[in-house]
């Protein structure tokens, strides 16, 4: 019997260096090729001209008095601070702390305080969210404080407020004038830091929250990122020559790794179209930038292709990409390569936990393996699929997704209870999706445990119904959860949004399902809606409408 077990071997060996080292060769290597275009600012670098703003920021860094092992936080949309701050605090030794530009104050102080944060660089706002205001209220003393003065009683670790853009804050220091604090000293420092810094040090630390419960801080090293872009790379053909449009968000691993460090491993230029998703952008810079890659979750590509004047663009430079961070529908992936020439690109998966991706479609994979399958597991990986009581199952057979290898971050930060919980004692991290291995080694995601319904005694997984619904011309996105029901425990609910100017009402939806899905899994209740509760990355928080519906349905 085969069973549900799988490793990536490869006669590529892993990379041994960290994030500074690795950004150093690059640099060496390629320094005339572009590097960062920032086009809402303006910002065309080579590889030379960020290097040269990295080491003075990461000179800059230690003369703040930041030491290696350090927090810094950065709560910021997407812009060329970003990809300084990222590469500049790899080389100085600190730990990088990515907070989700949509947090609020609870939110922040949560971050600040769950890692001990030293420093933080915050853009002046975003959107809604007024970013100076809101550290005014959480931090009182800014008002009279000297930088680099203690902050606040509740975060005590917090010494330094640095803000981008021109304008003063009281209390704050500005991006722009960090440089002008490094003497010869640090930059001598930083020289000698290059020797010190081990590949296995923590760099990162992403907060998952996912789509429910409170964040978790994931604590990743040089190790599980760099090799994890490394490899993503290597699995879209990348190189020196392709340009990468990156509209999805920085302080997520998406941007950051898969995004901007994937880029730097492969000598590729980082093209950023806007300071958050906005698709009109997308497509303006993946024309004016000739762009050979687009990243992003599958509301980014759908909302791509309902742009009105979508038909006026040249794509024609894409070819390949990843899409990912959700379930990926097989008719929009049929769309993304026809109508975007996006004919190389890739599906990955995998968790924040996992640096991120453990599993990626390759270019020259056919394409029902494309669309059907989230690819076969990357080098120097292994994955189990296990049953209830954590045996291996046959291949085939559906079970719970484990990771383990070089990957697997060590820790969620200073929370021993909840990493015992996620890593087992063989390091095995769980994933909670349900998943399925064939025999040739490519991986079907099931759903979610947390998703998944039983109605009276049947197990039922949305996301296979969801992908049925996909094939009715007139939906253009579909989301299915479980909601309460007396008789059956539970009942089947579709969300349903229609393509523009379409119309449908639920007997319409009900009778496509008849006859061709089994009876039990035809939506009992349908709603039309205009969008769905979503994280930022683009996550549909199924917990959301699960709670609206139970209202709902108690309340009728």
């Amino acid at each position: 019997m085969a069973w549900s077990y799988v490793h990536g071997a490869s006669d590529v060996p892993l990379l041994g260096e960290t994030v500074g080292a690795a950004f150093e060769r690059v640099a060496a290597q390629f320094p005339d090729n572009e590097a960062l275009i920032v086009r809402h600012r303006g910002v065309r670098w080579s590889y030379r001209d960020l290097k040269q703003r990295v080491d003075a920021y990461a000179a800059a860094f230690l003369a703040l008095g930041l030491e290696p092992g350090d927090r810094l936080g950065i709560w910021a949309p997407n812009d060329a601070e970003w990809v300084v701050t990222q590469f500049a605090t790899a080389k100085a030794g600190l730990i990088l702390v990515n907070i989700n530009p949509a947090y609020r104050l609870p939110e922040l102080k949560y971050a600040l305080e769950t890692v001990g944060c030293k420093a933080l660089i915050a853009a002046p706002s975003l959107k809604s969210s007024d970013y100076i205001a809101m550290l005014g209220e959480l931090l009182p003393a800014l008002k009279t404080a000297e930088p680099g003065a203690p902050l606040s009683d509740d975060l005590p670790e917090l010494r330094w407020v640095v803000r981008l853009g021109g304008e003063r804050s009281p209390g704050m220091v500005n991006f722009d004038d960090l440089p002008a604090r490094a003497g010869e000293a640090e930059r001598a420092r930083l020289d000698a830091l290059a020797d010190d810094l081990q590949f296995d040090d923590p760099i990162n630390i992403q907060f998952t929250s996912g789509t429910t419960g409170a964040p978790k801080a994931a604590t990743l090293t040089h190790h599980n990122i760099v090799n994890n872009a490394y490899f993503v790379g290597r699995q879209m053909a990348f190189g020196p020559e392709d340009r990468l449009c990156i509209p999805v968000p920085m302080y997520h691993c998406f941007g950051m790794v898969l995004g901007t460090l994937c880029c730097v491993l492969h000598g590729a230029a980082m093209v950023f179209p806007s300071r958050s998703f906005d698709a009109h952008a997308v497509l303006e810079a993946v024309e004016a930038e000739r762009c050979t890659a687009l990243h992003g979750v599958p509301t980014m590509f759908i909302a791509a292709l309902d742009e009105p004047d979508f038909d006026r663009f040249d794509l024609t430079s894409l070819r390949t990409g990843i899409m990912a961070g959700a379930p990926c529908p097989v008719e929009l992936m049929k769309r993304v390569g026809a109508e975007m020439h996006l004919d190389q690109i890739t599906i990955a998966y995998g968790m924040t936990e996992t640096g991120p991706v453990s599993f990626q479609t390759s270019v020259d994979d056919p394409i029902d393996r494309r669309v059907e399958t989230v690819g076969r597991v990357l080098p120097h990986i292994e994955i189990k699929i296990v049953d209830a009581e954590g045996r291996i199952v046959p291949r085939g057979q559906a079970g719970e997704l484990k990771t383990r290898g070089y990957c697997v971050m060590p820790a969620y930060w200073g929370d021993p209870e909840r990493t015992a919980k996620a890593i087992d004692a063989a390091h095995w991290i769980a994933s909670g999706d349900i998943a399925s291995i064939d025999d040739e080694g490519y991986c079907r995601i099931v759903g979610r445990l947390k998703d998944m319904l039983i109605r009276g005694g049947e197990n039922i997984y949305p996301r296979e119904i969801e992908e049925f619904l996909y094939r009715h011309p007139k939906i253009d996105e579909v989301e299915v959860i479980g909601v309460p029901d007396e008789k059956y425990g539970e009942e089947v609910c579709a969300w349903i949004k229609l393509r523009e100017g379409e119309t449908a009402d639920e007997e319409e939806i009900r009778a496509f399902c008849k006859g061709r899905i089994a009876h039990f899994k035809i939506p009992r209740y349908i709603r039309f809606v205009g969008d769905f509760p979503m994280t930022v990355t683009g996550k549909v928080q199924k917990y959301k409408m699960r709670e609206m519906m139970a209202e709902e349905l108690a309340d009728g």
